[in-house]
């Protein structure tokens, strides 16, 4: 079954009217119009209007932007590191688990006071 054009149009144009008033509602048209108000009324137009729009509505600079990128791959890199020593540290109570485990049962004689002060 074919939809007729009109009523094809029609539908487009509703869901359009329903985004502007979603845009307007949310206030989306509001900081948007204030932010080009404030940009067309710049003696000295930035450089970058996109920049400036971002800047505007709360984002961050470019600059910024690529200082926390910076500063996410090494708390990344600084996480994994702390990761790996976590997995030594779970490896190392578990094998001390599993020691006195067998000194509790019986399968293996307790090391002398002088042995353990060594080792530790």
């Amino acid at each position: 079954m074919l939809i007729p054009q009109n009523l094809f149009q029609q539908e487009k144009e509703a869901k359009k009217e329903a985004f502007r008033k979603y845009l307007e509602s949310s206030g989306v048209l509001d900081a948007l119009t204030k932010v080009l108000v404030a940009l067309y009324e710049q003696n000295d137009k930035p450089s970058s209007a996109i920049e400036f729009i971002q800047q505007k509505l709360g984002g961050p600079t470019l600059a910024e932007y690529e200082k926390l990128q910076a500063e996410v791959s090494d708390l990344q890199i600084r996480y994994n590191e702390l990761l790996a020593v976590h997995q030594d540290k779970c490896r190392e109570v578990h094998s001390n688990l599993n020691f006195c485990s067998a000194i509790i049962i019986g399968i293996i004689t307790p090391p002398s006071h002088e042995v353990l002060c060594n080792y530790m």
